[in-house]
Order: structure tokens, then C-alpha cells, then sequence
């Protein structure tokens, strides 16, 4: 997806909605039922699945689900502010029956819009309930953190920054760089505000632009640093794991940083899943949203090469991602809000 493309899906959601866009605990889902909670067979049902995660994990996921309940999976993989922009622009007339975020920001947009089912309590039970939405319509899936990435051997890692607030500093000045256009991006920006307030966070953002060469994805980010174009990035965690597996330990030339605890840059945040209101094939739909919160799904999403952190107890995370509970805690989904303050000042930086 080029910058171009996500800006244009960002400012259109703005415009009509102002969208941006764990350490686990409770008890682990168990695995989907073929059948509906009246006793009625899925089989043979189809559901439409919008989705803006990790589109090769996805297919994995939807394969297995149709295998377990007879349930066909039509996939719409994409960047999930146009995919939310779509949403809002087809409302009750939309094809799709669920939509999978990478990001709390998008769903929240839609929630408050009013085009979200509430999602089965048993399903809800199965993750933490900070970790989904305090209304129930949308249900948590995965969690990712922020993460510095460092050229290995530069003053960007051995000194690395324990704030990003650090970033807008003139020292960071041609040795920065940043994918603004990346909606997780824009999470942090909100955590600025919240931290600081929006004047601090609007001179922290000019400042931060001063300093930084722009990219038109985390992965380009993270390849311009490994390769020493410039020498640190603020990521999400697993673009440098998912490098280091294309390159090798050997051909790995940076390294991964994390920023102090109770920073904005310290960013904890899930992925969820959500049934649209409109859609015809709800207990289809809803047994979707189960099996994403089973122990199954947990375990597959937990092995991928996604290197995303389950939220399910009791299924463990890839053994070298260090634990959550050392960066941070998990942003409550209502503090991220739907985003707008934050993409507005990202406009009026002219980073979009």
C-alpha cells in the first residue's frame, strides 16, 4: 500500500468520520462450533471478511475456520482506513459480515457510527476485557507494541532513546526516520496528546518532521535502517523480526529497543474483530469472531510469522519476543479514541 493511497483513505474517513485510525489473563476460548447457538448447521454458509491484518495470516486463519465449521471465508484484505472508509460509505447496504482491524482506532470509528452487532458474551470472556471494546462490539484478537529500531553499531543504538518524545530534538536531525502515513503511527500521536496536550503535541510533531526522512511504509522503514540509510525508526515490534527472518541473523544489521514504561511510546495496543449489524449471515459471522478468540486461532496467530502476541491464556507467544508486561501495559481502547485529533495534526504538519 503506497503512502499516497493511505492518505487519501485517511483524510476521506476524516472528512466523513474522523477515523485514524497484553499481558493475556482469563480463560482460553475453546474451538468453534459448526453449528449456530439455536442448533442449526453453518455449513455451507459464506461470510465476507474485510480485513486490514497480516493478509498471509489471515488466509491461514480463514482456511482453518472453514475447516472447522463448513463456513467458506470471502476475504478482503486491505489497509484498514480505506477498508473502514468503505464501510462507512456502504453502511446497512455493505457485503460484508465482519471487519478485522489492526488497530482499535477503526473500529471504534464504525462503533460509534452504530454499525456494529454486539459480539457474543462467551466470545467476549474468552480475551481480557480491557483488551476489547467496554460496549462489546468488537472483541479483542492480538496485541503488538512500539519498538525503536536502531541501526546496530550507531549512537541511535547504543544511546537509543527512552522517550519518543526525544525524537523532535534537533540532534535527531538526518538520522530519523518515520512512516506517517502507517496508521500505527498515529495511536502514539494520540497518546501525546493525552499526555502532553495538543499544542505540545503539534510543536513535537514540526519538530519531529524537521528531524526525519519520510517512508512509505514500516517495511521500507525498517529496511532504510537496517541498511544504514538512516540510522532509527519507531515501529511496531514485529517489521523487525519479519526483516530479520527475510535477511537472517547474519544479514540483520539492526536491533530492536523499546521505550521506558509509562512513555507515549510505550504502546500497547490489539487488533479486534467486529460483525457488521448489516450482515445477513450473523450467527456465521459470529462463530467467526469465536474462533478468532479460541485457543486454535490464538495458537496459529501466535506461530505465524505475524509475531504478534496472543491474548488468549494459556497460548504462549513466539519464545524471543520479550513479555508485555516488561514495555508495558495495554492501551485502553476507549483512550485511543477514533483518532481525529490526531490525523489533524498530522494534516496540519503536512506529514499527510
Amino acid at each position: 500500500m503506497f503512502a499516497t493511497a493511505r492518505t487519501t483513505a485517511a483524510l476521506a474517513v476524516l472528512s466523513v468520520s474522523c477515523l485514524a485510525l497484553t499481558a493475556c489473563g482469563s480463560s482460553g476460548g475453546s474451538s468453534p462450533s459448526a453449528s449456530s447457538a439455536s442448533g442449526q448447521s453453518l455449513a455451507g454458509q459464506s461470510i465476507t471478511v474485510y480485513s486490514g491484518q497480516h493478509e498471509q495470516t489471515t488466509k491461514a486463519l480463514a482456511a482453518d475456520f472453514q475447516k472447522r465449521t463448513g463456513v467458506k471465508v470471502n476475504l478482503r484484505s486491505g489497509d484498514e482506513a480505506e477498508l473502514a472508509n468503505q464501510l462507512l460509505q456502504e453502511g446497512s447496504a455493505s457485503p460484508a459480515d465482519v471487519f478485522y482491524s489492526e488497530n482499535p482506532p477503526a473500529l471504534t470509528t464504525l462503533e460509534e457510527k452504530g454499525l456494529l452487532a454486539p459480539v457474543d458474551p462467551d466470545t467476549l470472556k474468552a480475551v481480557p476485557a480491557g483488551d476489547s471494546s467496554a460496549k462489546g462490539d468488537w472483541v479483542g484478537v492480538s496485541a503488538r507494541t512500539a519498538a525503536w529500531v536502531a541501526q546496530t553499531g550507531s549512537a541511535a543504538d547504543s544511546a537509543a532513546p527512552t522517550s519518543v518524545l526525544d525524537l523532535s530534538d534537533p540532534s535527531w536531525k538526518g538520522r530519523l526516520g518515520i512512516a506517517p502515513s502507517e496508521t500505527d503511527f498515529t495511536p502514539i500521536i494520540t497518546r501525546v496528546i493525552a499526555a502532553k496536550g495538543a499544542d505540545f503535541a503539534k510543536k513535537w510533531l514540526q519538530g519531529v518532521k524537521a528531524n526525519a526522512k519520510t517512508y512509505d511504509s514500516n517495511e521500507d522503514l525498517t529496511a532504510a535502517v537496517n541498511s544504514g540509510e538512516v540510522q532509527g525508526g519507531v515501529i511496531d515490534h514485529y517489521y523487525w523480526y519479519r526483516l530479520r527472518d527475510e535477511k537472517t541473523p547474519a544479514g540483520t544489521k539492526s536491533a530492536l529497543h523499546y521505550f521506558a514504561k509509562d512513555d507515549p511510546g510505550a504502546l500497547i495496543d490489539v487488533s479486534g474483530a467486529a460483525v457488521l449489524k448489516s450482515s445477513k449471515h450473523q450467527a456465521a459471522a459470529q462463530a467467526f469472531l469465536s474462533y478468532l478468540a479460541s485457543a486454535p486461532a490464538q495458537t496459529l496467530i501466535a506461530t505465524s510469522q505475524s509475531y504478534e502476541y496472543p491474548l488468549v491464556a494459556g497460548v504462549s507467544s513466539k519464545a524471543d519476543l520479550p513479555a508485555l508486561d516488561t514495555i508495558g501495559t495495554v492501551a485502553n481502547p476507549a483512550d485511543l479514541g477514533d483518532g481525529k485529533q490526531a490525523l489533524q495534526l498530522l494534516q496540519d504538519a503536512g506529514l499527510l
